[in-house]
């Protein structure tokens, strides 16, 4: 008898305080701990709304905690929207949140179009209510207005100018006989979707200050999204088009950069680029089938595959840095430069005339598996023409079927800061490099920043060292 009322007792009290423990905290001195005290998101495009970022909430204590409200403070006429748990805001009350547990606030954010040209601030609070105690959560998005262009058409001619940016959604089509021209300071951003193609003329006019040159990149400005390769799907000059010309064009995290498709029209190439940076593409940074291309002053960086020239064609790239490294993006383990004069269809070569030059340019990487950088490979009785002239290039063996000459083989540039971690890439020189007064004297007389080159031999590679 004495131990069932031993067993009763230690039973009971197990009990009370079984049912002590799943009863809510009411105690003013409850704890809350906020994930962050601030959502900030990166420029939203009016109309096109952004991402969804959310804020998690602990409850720190033994019991169980019961929120009052969860409420946006701006209430359903604010850009902001909430979700808290699966339940839609703008307020939701009466939350229960286990013992040493957590719920999610989910916050979004839609921006209506403004007057406003510049960049501009949206502003709300998320209020959290418990047990007489209020907790905030600062949001803060910067808005831009836009010029939305959705599956567009250019004909005749149209000129884009910097005042607002330029958002295309589904795509874009400079039709035959028709020319875009692209003042300078003018950005552009093209959705997932949205292949920026050109059967016309495209120029684009940008010039060396950081504020005039003109911008090509993917139209998530959130991190991390900003960063990442393949985010559109690049520039397309198609067969008919001809007679373009890119001056301090900035193109980033795209499938592929520019791709030439075809021969020129006419005797002049089909893309002349000018101090343009091709950087962070998925595919190809830039890849000519059976065309013509100039490039001067032009970085190739951290590309799956920098340069890749098929099918023959005429081409000319001078005082071009292209540069690979292995990072959290892309791995590299594909040569900087490719050329061929074939492709081909099922076990068939098809080839054609090639004629490339390269002087006074930069091949390199690191942190792959590529032992030559620079692969050249020939089929059939075609035309063939491949010279280097004042280059520095990593390669265990030279390319075939090439003519080169006063070439540093396999000693690193030394560019001037490459952190892979931080995604920090300066491929400025420094002063130890050895490609400092190793080039050959060319028409240029700038670098990709626009300085003067030097008087005399000038360097290798986009960026004369001051």
């Amino acid at each position: 008898m004495k131990l069932k009322l031993i067993l009763l007792t230690v039973l009971t009290t197990y009990l009370i305080a079984s049912c002590k423990k799943v009863g809510f905290i009411e105690s003013a001195d409850a704890r809350i701990s906020l994930s962050v005290d601030t959502l900030h998101f990166d420029t939203v495009f009016t109309t096109t709304g952004s991402i969804t970022q959310f804020v998690k909430v602990y409850n720190e204590n033994s019991q169980k905690l019961r929120l009052a409200s969860v409420r946006l403070v701006g209430g359903n006429t604010s850009p902001f929207k909430i979700n808290v748990d699966g339940i839609p805001g703008p307020q939701v009350n009466n939350l229960e949140i286990d013992a040493n547990d957590s719920l999610y606030i989910f916050v979004s954010v839609s921006i209506n179009p403004s007057a406003a040209n510049l960049p501009f601030v949206v502003e709300d609070s998320v209020r959290i209510e418990f047990n007489g105690n209020t907790r905030w959560v600062q949001l803060q998005a910067w808005g831009q207005n836009a010029n939305f262009i959705r599956s567009g058409k250019i004909t005749g001619n149209v000129t884009w100018t910097k005042t607002l940016p330029y958002v295309i959604l589904g795509g874009l089509q400079v039709d035959t006989n028709a020319t875009l021209t692209v003042q300078p300071g003018t950005r552009i951003f093209m959705h997932a979707d949205a292949p920026f193609i050109v059967d016309g003329t495209l120029k684009v006019l940008g010039t060396s200050a950081d504020s005039t040159r003109i911008q090509f990149t993917g139209d998530r400005l959130d991190a991390p999204y900003k960063d990442f390769p393949g985010s559109w799907p690049g520039i397309y000059f198609r067969g008919t088009s001809h007679d373009n010309q890119l001056n301090y064009a900035f193109i980033k995290n795209a499938y592929q950069g520019i791709i030439a498709d075809q021969p020129s029209t006419n005797a002049n190439p089909k893309v002349i680029l000018n101090e343009c940076v091709i950087d962070n593409i998925y595919d190809a940074g830039i890849f000519g089938f059976q065309s013509s291309i100039d490039a001067n002053n032009c970085l190739v960086s951290n590309c799956g595959k920098n340069i890749i020239i098929a099918k023959g064609g005429n081409y000319r790239f001078t005082h071009c840095t292209v540069a690979s490294y292995s990072n959290s993006y892309l791995v590299h383990k594909d040569p900087v430069l490719l050329v061929t004069n074939y492709t081909k269809d099922g076990n068939n070569y098809l080839t054609a005339d090639l004629t490339s030059s390269f002087t006074n340019c930069i091949f390199w990487g690191e942190g792959g598996s590529i032992d030559d950088e620079v692969v050249v490979s020939k089929q059939g009785s075609s035309v063939f023409s491949v010279t280097f002239s004042n280059c520095l290039w990593k390669v265990k063996t030279d390319p075939a079927n090439t003519t080169h000459t006063n070439m540093i083989n396999n000693i690193d540039p030394e560019f001037d800061s490459i952190d892979t971690q931080k995604q920090f890439y300066n491929f400025r020189l420094k002063t130890t490099s050895p490609a400092i007064n190793k080039g050959v004297i060319t028409p240029l007389i700038i670098d990709l920043d626009g300085k003067p080159r030097a008087v005399g031999l000038p360097d290798i590679g986009a960026y004369e060292k001051e």
